[in-house]
């Protein structure tokens, strides 16, 4: 286990609200945005990094995913719009068929990730709040077919709920990813509840996991546990923000928003729990102890192989295994809401140390950070005026 003590304080967690972008023609990109490079800080161990604009006016951007063929991107943005972006091309209007969201706080439309089987199926995943008559909200995950021409989700099916709904607009986490053998892993927020993270029966604060269809794998480690949600992979988690497959030992990486302090890594195992609130190395923005808290570590709870004493307000993660740009070989990318930066981290094994940070200078939220079938990284900055930069090493310039 590794700390980072920067000495930052302040939330890890921000309740933004915004309304959907308005539609318009398919925007082409202006050539000053599209074609302008712009040098960007790097930590002096760090190579410096080109950053180009590829979009602007994106509204408040959470999540992005590669389309095969060199067909762009999707993005969504929180305010509930899923847009297909690709070079040449430009932005294009709102895709119909995505399901209604909740709006409000943190909840939005989250993640985007492709099936497996997408060159067949054309199945796309997404994780979205869904509010219930009672106004509390709670994660849900559905897949639809991306079209052929690009412009909608057809017969969109909502496979997955968290239950019960108890979010005022806050942890919803969303995060989603596939392994190597096609099981959906989601990544859920405990909604501002901290107790619920530990209750087996409630679905706040846990991982679950799915099948590719969205069904309940029968070797779940809670399937045959009397009381116990049989979707569960493994609890005690607060806000999850990042989840990422190791490419190099095939495990499951995620980590989340600690309070006032406490944002860690975690490689979560079946049935395990990742303690909060019991275990935690943050404490309430008041200052206080968290009031479930047991201390830093307890019995019965695993560490992080990870964490900051003081909160960065980590999004996003991205594991390098490109060949392009062999410097950036067994890192490991994480965007910073608070801090503002790229987070770079070198992988030994399952640890991690942390060498530096970028794209400090643009004094921009990161919301998420990907790489992409190119080797470069693509950054989504969380503004009103978001944007899309892809990132190069500067020696390739």
């Amino acid at each position: 286990m590794f700390c980072k003590n920067k000495p930052t304080s302040c939330d890890a967690d921000y309740a933004l609200t915004q309304s959907p972008e308005g539609g318009g023609m398919r925007r082409i990109l202006l050539a000053i945005v599209s074609f302008s490079l712009f040098s960007s800080w790097a930590n002096a161990n760090l190579a410096p990094v080109n950053v180009e604009v590829l979009q602007t006016r994106l509204d408040h951007p959470w999540s992005l995913a590669f389309l095969p063929d060199n067909r762009g991107m999707l993005i969504t943005l929180k305010g509930g719009q899923l847009r297909h972006w690709q070079a040449g091309r430009g932005l294009s209007d709102p895709l119909a068929g995505v399901p209604k969201v909740w709006a409000n706080g943190q909840g939005g439309l989250l993640d985007v990730v492709l099936a497996p089987d997408f060159a067949q199926s054309r199945r796309v995943w997404l994780s979205y709040a869904e509010a219930d008559r009672e106004g509390n909200a709670g994660t849900a995950v559905g897949f639809g077919r991306l079209s052929d021409d690009l412009q909608r989700l057809e017969h969109f099916r909502t496979v997955f709920r968290q239950m019960p709904k108890l979010s005022t607009g806050n942890h919803f986490g969303g995060r989603m990813v596939f392994d190597a053998q096609g099981s959906l892993f989601i990544a859920l927020g405990e909604n501002n509840q901290r107790a619920t993270a530990q209750d087996l029966d409630k679905l706040q604060g846990k991982l679950v996991r799915l099948t590719g269809q969205g069904e309940i794998p029968p070797d779940n480690p809670f399937v045959h546990q009397a009381g116990a949600r049989p979707e569960i992979w493994s609890y005690g988690i607060r806000n999850p923000q990042g989840l990422a497959i190791n490419p190099w030992r095939g495990a499951l990486w995620l980590h989340e928003h600690g309070p006032r302090g406490g944002d860690e890594i975690n490689i979560p195992e079946k049935g395990k729990n990742y303690g909060w609130p019991l275990a935690t190395w943050g404490v309430n923005y008041s200052g206080l102890k968290v009031p479930e808290a047991k201390g830093e570590i307890v019995e019965g709870t695993e560490q992080p192989v990870y964490y900051w004493k003081d909160s960065p307000a980590i999004s996003g993660m991205a594991f390098y295994a490109s060949d392009v740009f062999a410097p950036w070989r067994h890192k490991l990318f994480i965007g910073a809401l608070k801090d503002k930066e790229v987070i770079v981290m070198h992988v030994d094994g399952n640890t991690v140390t942390e060498e530096g940070r970028i794209l400090g200078d643009r004094k921009q939220r990161i919301r998420d950070v990907r790489v992409g079938p190119d080797g470069y990284l693509y950054v989504l900055t969380d503004e009103s005026d978001g944007q899309l930069l892809k990132v190069s090493p500067a020696a390739t310039r």
